[in-house]
């Protein structure tokens, strides 16, 4: 798959298991393994074969890039057990977003808990990543701090909306984003959902999704889970919360 966009757009293709999202100069923002904060040309998201094992995730990480032919091309990585192949996009100026979508793993939140205990590790929930719904997105923008922080937000909350729609689940447990912009773009202050920025967002992880999903399920006449019971790994979260409200002080005048 080869995607040529104008210059000032955003190029994405995929080889050998690597889909490769490139605009030079971009400032990258990851939630995924090794992320934070980064300069980069491109930003990646690597399919991984079934029964993957490997923790020394930055040599693995080098070594598909390097037979990828993207070794020269360094940047944020995300990784998935779908196929790149089922990667898809949408553009809406001046954003444009691109997705792989699997829920083998589903995640669910009951509204109404049964009650239960807290995983008794940090780490991801289904290591290696089994399904996994990627999103990397990328504005012609460029950003504020907080604004850049607020589209990753708001690529999120599209896409659990996207997924509760198409599958009844707002997740998996090994989700992770990418947003991107360009720094010498239009600025662009805020990034809400009432912004261009922020509503083109909206419809493109919408979009990308729902597009991820179909080639995903339905051109390889797979099935989406009906439930986390039905589903080969996943998670309910059916813990319970205190609930707790702040000490309200009254004001003094000085």
């Amino acid at each position: 798959m080869t995607d040529t966009t104008p210059e000032s757009a955003v190029n994405a293709r995929c080889r050998d298991g690597v889909f490769q999202l490139r605009r030079p100069g971009t400032e990258w923002l990851s939630t995924g393994w090794n992320g934070g904060r980064r300069r980069a040309d491109c930003a990646y998201n690597i399919s991984v074969p079934e029964g993957w094992e490997r923790t020394d995730l930055d040599r693995y990480v080098g070594e598909r890039l390097e037979r990828a032919g993207f070794a020269d091309r360094d940047g944020p990585v995300l990784l998935t057990g779908v196929d790149v192949a089922d990667a898809r996009g949408a553009r809406c100026e001046p954003v444009t977003a691109y997705a792989t979508a699997g829920v083998s793993n589903p995640a669910a939140l009951p509204m109404d808990p049964a009650g239960g205990s807290l995983p008794g590790t940090d780490a991801s929930a289904t290591e290696p990543p089994t399904g996994t719904v990627n999103l990397l997105v990328y504005t012609t923008r460029g950003l504020a701090d907080g604004a850049l922080s607020n589209v990753l937000a708001v690529a999120a909350e599209a896409k659990a909306t996207t997924l509760l729609a198409e599958t009844g689940f707002p997740g998996t447990t090994t989700d992770a984003v990418i947003v991107g912009h360009d720094p010498t773009g239009p600025t662009a202050t805020f990034s809400g959902s009432g912004t261009a920025v922020g509503a083109a967002t909206r419809a493109c992880v919408r979009d990308a999704v729902r597009a991820s999903l179909r080639a995903h399920y339905d051109d390889n006449e797979n099935d989406v889970p009906d439930s986390v019971d039905d589903a080969k790994y996943g998670v309910s979260t059916d813990v319970r919360a205190d609930p707790i409200r702040p000490r309200l002080e009254e004001t003094t005048d000085r």
